[in-house]
C-alpha cells in the first residue's frame, strides 16, 4: 500500500430517480468532464460509473480539490450532485480503471458520501470531505456546509455567466460574448457568489497544504502521467 496519500472523489446524482434519460445525460457528461479535468491535470484517472448514478476519480493532487469540486459541479450541470472526499492511502498501483482500485481513500470517500444522504432532505449537505485528520475535516465540513447552504443553486443564466468569464477571464469579454452589457454580468456574477466562491477554493487550498504538508509535499513531488 503506497504511503502517499491521494484524494478520491465519489459522486451520485441528487434527484436520480426524477432524472429522464439519466444514464444517457450522465455518460455524456461524463465524457466531457473526463476531457477537460485530464487536459487541465485535475484528476489522475478517468471518472467511472461504479453503480447507477455513481461515478469516482482520483485527483491528480490534493490541491486540486477544491477547484475540481466546483468545476465538476459547473460541467455536470442540469445534473445536481452529491460529493464525498476521501483522503488517504491507495492499495497498489495507481493505474485504471479507477472502479477496480480500493484501499483507505476509497473507504473514506464512501463514508464522506454517505453522510450527505443523512440529516433532512434539503439540508444543503452535499459536499463532505473524511480522512484521518479529524481536525481538518471538521474545518473544511463546516466551510462546504456554510458555503452550501448559503450559496445554494446557480440558475442557469448565472452559470452561463461564471462559464463566459471563465473562458475569457474577464468580466467585459465575458458579457460581450454573451451579448449582454457589462453591468449585468457583474451582477450575475456577484449573486452568484462567484467572487466569494473563489476564495474559498483558494482557502481550502491553504487548508489542505497546511494539513496534509509531508504527504502533500510528497505528491506534489510525482509526475503526472
Amino acid at each position: 500500500m503506497t504511503e502517499k496519500l491521494w484524494g478520491v472523489i465519489v459522486s451520485d446524482v441528487v434527484g436520480s430517480s426524477r432524472t429522464r434519460n439519466l444514464r444517457s445525460v450522465l455518460n455524456a457528461r461524463l465524457r466531457l468532464v473526463t476531457s477537460a479535468h485530464l487536459k487541465e491535470e485535475r484528476i489522475r484517472l478517468p471518472y467511472a460509473v461504479t453503480a447507477g448514478d455513481e461515478f469516482q476519480t482520483v485527483a491528480s493532487d490534493l490541491r486540486q480539490i477544491p477547484g475540481l469540486v466546483f468545476d465538476l459541479r459547473r460541467r455536470m450541470r442540469p445534473l445536481q450532485l452529491r460529493i464525498g472526499i476521501g483522503i488517504g492511502r491507495i492499495s497498489g498501483p495507481l493505474r485504471g480503471p479507477v472502479n477496480q482500485l480500493g484501499g483507505q481513500a476509497f473507504e473514506f470517500a464512501r463514508v464522506a458520501i454517505g453522510e450527505t444522504k443523512e440529516g433532512r432532505q434539503h439540508s444543503g449537505n452535499v459536499t463532505r470531505f473524511h480522512s484521518e485528520n479529524k481536525d481538518f475535516d471538521l474545518l473544511a465540513n463546516l466551510i462546504y456546509n456554510l458555503h452550501d447552504a448559503l450559496v445554494g443553486r446557480l440558475s442557469e443564466k448565472q452559470w452561463r455567466t461564471v462559464d463566459a468569464y471563465l473562458a475569457k477571464g474577464r468580466v467585459d469579454l465575458a458579457a460581450r460574448a454573451l451579448r449582454i452589457n457589462a453591468s449585468t454580468a457583474s451582477r450575475n456574477l456577484s449573486r452568484s457568489h462567484f467572487w466569494r466562491t473563489l476564495e474559498m477554493i483558494e482557502s481550502v487550498k491553504k487548508i489542505i497544504a497546511s494539513s496534509f504538508p509531508r504527504m502533500h509535499d510528497s505528491v506534489k513531488q510525482e509526475r503526472i502521467a
